[in-house]
């Protein structure tokens, strides 16, 4: 029982894997962008619905961080150590 509870308890996990997907409204019309964060090797899931520049820059966080956090509580994507692309 206290395992649960402490699972239940962590509200920063480790994004392990990232799946991004376009799906079509109608057409003619704006798609929508989902981007499914898999935390912690699959202790939880979490799907962000950006818009299309949210998309573009959240997906070039993803790609430049040695590892990448969110938190649950407060929504937040929380990437460390990015590389940049200065060159």
């Amino acid at each position: 029982m206290s395992e649960r509870n402490t699972e239940g308890q962590i509200t920063v996990r480790q994004v392990t894997d990232v799946q991004a997907s376009w799906t079509q409204q109608g057409r003619g019309e704006p798609g929508a962008f989902t981007i499914q964060l898999i935390l912690d090797n699959g202790a939880e899931e979490y799907v962000l619905q950006p818009d299309a520049q949210d998309t573009k820059v959240q997906l070039e966080l993803l790609k430049t961080s040695k590892s990448v956090y969110f938190d649950l509580e407060r929504k937040v994507l929380i990437p460390s150590n990015i590389t940049l692309g200065i060159e």
